[in-house]
């Protein structure tokens, strides 16, 4: 499989659905008083599927030759993105998901034509359902992290923050299957090689971090963790392979700091951010003295929260 490349990120630029192109970058913040640093903020919530996920995806779909029935396995927004861009372009998309699931995540995939089907009790079990099934039915199976165009689509919004002059010490980004750490890594790493990159997971689901530390797929028996979107507990292969040259580090964050930088985007910049889209900003909660006086971006990769979240949680 080819390596994710900073020209096949610029080519995802002029590739993907202008819907979730050029998001908007906040910088000159409230919050930049209360975390200590100069912050750009990223906002991947505002566009039809209120993630970031549909840029790879788009462009992933983009190689296919002919519309066939695609196969996925999402905690929510992957699930979104594969349905509303496979429509799109003519492809049957059949998504499992845990019977756990983000019910506004669920109701969304549907509403963008996906055949929903819910099975097992995590990710990681409805992505082997999904595996399965696509083996009998002789369905192509899309794997998000696996897959080189699909963080090269995420790495176009790092290709946005550099076009627009932001000349960052670090980069905070999400780490969840990997597609956005590395092609965020990738892009940065060429146009901006000073630029620290360091990938966020949640305390209570450190596979991805184990695995990069210990370089080999270390699996955990579960996970605990509010922010479904970094919730793995399998890390994909190809993923970690492209980590080795897009990620200087991995770190992790607790429940308190998640919860607390969902609250501060939501005070500060009046966004609802879900747990995962948060955890950057708890990174820098966690460790202050570190970030002080540096210029950081990081991607607010999703506002998907139903009802009683925004409730309990904001």
């Amino acid at each position: 499989m080819r390596p994710v490349s900073a020209e096949n990120i610029k080519l995802a630029a002029s590739i993907v659905d202008k819907a979730y192109l050029n998001s908007p970058l906040l910088y000159e913040t409230s919050l930049d008083g209360v975390l200590g640093a100069e912050l750009f903020f990223k906002v991947e919530s505002l566009n039809p599927i209120r993630s970031f996920k549909a840029r790879g995806v788009d462009f992933f779909l983009s190689e296919l030759a002919e519309p066939q029935t695609l196969v996925c396995a999402t905690a929510g927004n992957f699930g979104q993105a594969m349905a509303r861009a496979g429509r799109q372009r003519g492809h049957k998309v059949v998504i499992y998901a845990a019977e756990n699931a983000n019910p506004l995540k669920i109701d969304a995939m549907r509403r963008f034509g996906g055949d929903v089907r819910l099975e097992g009790a995590d990710f990681d079990a409805a992505k082997a359902a999904a595996r399965r099934f696509a083996k009998d039915e002789g369905a192509l199976f899309v794997e998000d992290g696996a897959l080189p165009a699909i963080a090269e689509g995420a790495g176009a919004i790092a290709l946005e923050i550099t076009e627009a002059g932001a000349n960052i010490d670090a980069a905070l980004v999400p780490l969840g299957n990997g597609a956005l750490a590395t092609g965020v890594g990738t892009w940065l790493r060429h146009a901006s090689p000073d630029t620290e990159i360091v990938a966020i997971v949640a305390g209570g689901a450190p596979a991805m971090k184990l695995s990069f530390e210990q370089k080999q797929l270390v699996t955990t028996p579960g996970v605990d963790t509010i922010a479904d979107g970094v919730a793995v507990r399998e890390p994909v292969p190809f993923a970690l392979q492209s980590m080795e040259s897009s990620v200087d580090h991995v770190v992790a964050v607790d429940e308190d700091a998640i919860l607390k930088a969902m609250r501060l985007i939501h005070e500060h910049l009046g966004l609802v951010i879900e747990p995962a889209g948060a955890i950057g900003v708890a990174a820098l909660l966690s460790a202050p003295q570190r970030w002080r006086g540096k210029r950081v971006a990081t991607v607010l990769c999703g506002g998907n929260l139903t009802p009683a979240q925004i409730k309990e949680w904001l």
